[in-house]
């Protein structure tokens, strides 16, 4: 209506604007200005993320959690690190759609139905104009081509997984058998029938949408497995699964954001966690290794030991240094340094390790790839 209404208004002219174009090539040109125009927003909201990581990082550096293989207690380490390693998820996912937004940025507009036009049109200038970086350079290709959407989709994927980890550790945490993590209430939510309940309904919520934006992955592949060129009407039903991959997962970034910055940490607990288990089991083993004993012997050396204290029921702490120079002649009153937690974390003090130096460091980094990033979105990629 509203076109027929314009063309009314605005008689002749109003019907030439159809020249040299057509709605297959208008579509798509669409369909990729709201593409980057959606990468622009995730990429801003994913900055947001890794800036409440790195503020919570900053100020946890010296702060000892528990760190896990198999879900089993294997060796101290920062919270600060830990938080780090969801930052560096993030930042992966940013650079990803930085480089998606590259073959995004490529204008069709003027393929026309599929083959271009015998108008003489400069396809260059329109463009400029929409702030596309070029004219695409195959009419045929330019029409059919949903890759832009499905790299874009397999990215949210990507990032939708990391959420989707972290709101499962957060889960585990706040669980009172660990009671590592609070909070707010406003995240939570009660049982109908059991007062004392606080449910992540939130974190289990973004948990759930995981498998939405894969399985909309797999409708666009499946719908452009057998596209003949250049266009198929079957092509429209491209859109449902890029729009609602953009909607959740915005929604999931924006309270994931908002859940971190708000979120609060008992670090007595993990703290206390963290020096079960034996978790300084490795520092032992390297501390002779450094005193020449070879790591498979240092390893069974210190198995040894685990045992006799499992025997005893006692912790590497409770034993005297008589005790353990027992179990080798190279154990001396140095090894005092070893059996301390703090130290476990302080000693890994290069590049990727979990000492405070080293989270420290690592926050000044991502501050300034905040910093980066953002004057390029100002810019729109210009660069």
């Amino acid at each position: 209506l509203s076109c027929f209404l314009f063309d009314v208004s605005t008689g002749d002219t109003g019907r030439k604007l159809h020249t040299g174009r057509s709605r297959n090539d208008m579509i798509v040109t669409d369909l990729r200005l709201y593409t980057r125009k959606h990468i622009d927003i995730i990429i801003e909201l994913l900055l947001t993320m890794i800036k409440h990581l790195t503020d919570l990082s900053d100020k946890h550096a010296k702060t000892i959690m528990p760190g896990f293989t198999h879900f089993q207690i294997a060796q101290p380490i920062s919270l600060g690190h830990y938080l780090l390693a969801y930052a560096s998820m993030f930042q992966r996912d940013i650079n990803r759609l930085i480089d998606c937004r590259k073959r995004v940025n490529i204008s069709p507009l003027g393929s026309a139905a599929l083959a271009g036009t015998t108008h003489h049109i400069n396809r260059y200038l329109t463009a400029k104009l929409l702030d596309f970086e070029k004219p695409s350079e195959n009419s045929l290709d330019s029409i059919s081509d949903r890759d832009f959407v499905i790299e874009f989709i397999s990215t949210c994927c990507l990032i939708v997984m990391h959420l989707s980890r972290i709101s499962e550790e957060f889960i585990i945490f706040m669980n009172p058998q660990f009671n590592f993590l609070t909070l707010p209430e406003s995240f939570l939510t009660g049982s109908s029938i059991m007062p004392q309940k606080k449910n992540p309904d939130v974190l289990e919520l973004i948990r759930g949408k995981t498998g939405r934006i894969y399985a909309n992955l797999i409708n666009i592949l499946t719908t452009m497995k057998c596209q003949t060129l250049a266009y198929n009407k079957d092509l429209q039903e491209d859109k449902l699964p890029l729009f609602d991959t953009v909607d959740n997962i915005i929604m999931c970034l924006v309270a994931s954001g908002k859940l971190i910055e708000k979120a609060t940490f008992n670090e007595q607990e993990m703290y206390e966690t963290a020096i079960k288990g034996f978790s300084i089991s490795t520092d032992v083993a390297d501390y002779l290794v450094k005193k020449g004993v070879p790591f498979r012997t240092s390893h069974e050396i210190v198995g040894s030991i685990i045992k006799y204290c499992n025997e005893k029921h006692k912790t590497f702490k409770d034993l005297s240094l008589a005790e353990l120079k027992t179990f080798h002649s190279y154990i001396s009153d140095d090894i005092i340094d070893i059996l301390c937690i703090e130290n476990s974390i302080k000693f890994k003090n290069h590049i990727g390790g979990t000492s405070p130096e080293q989270v420290k460091i690592t926050v000044q980094g991502f501050r300034f790839y905040i910093q980066k990033i953002t004057n390029k979105l100002e810019f729109k990629f210009s660069d």
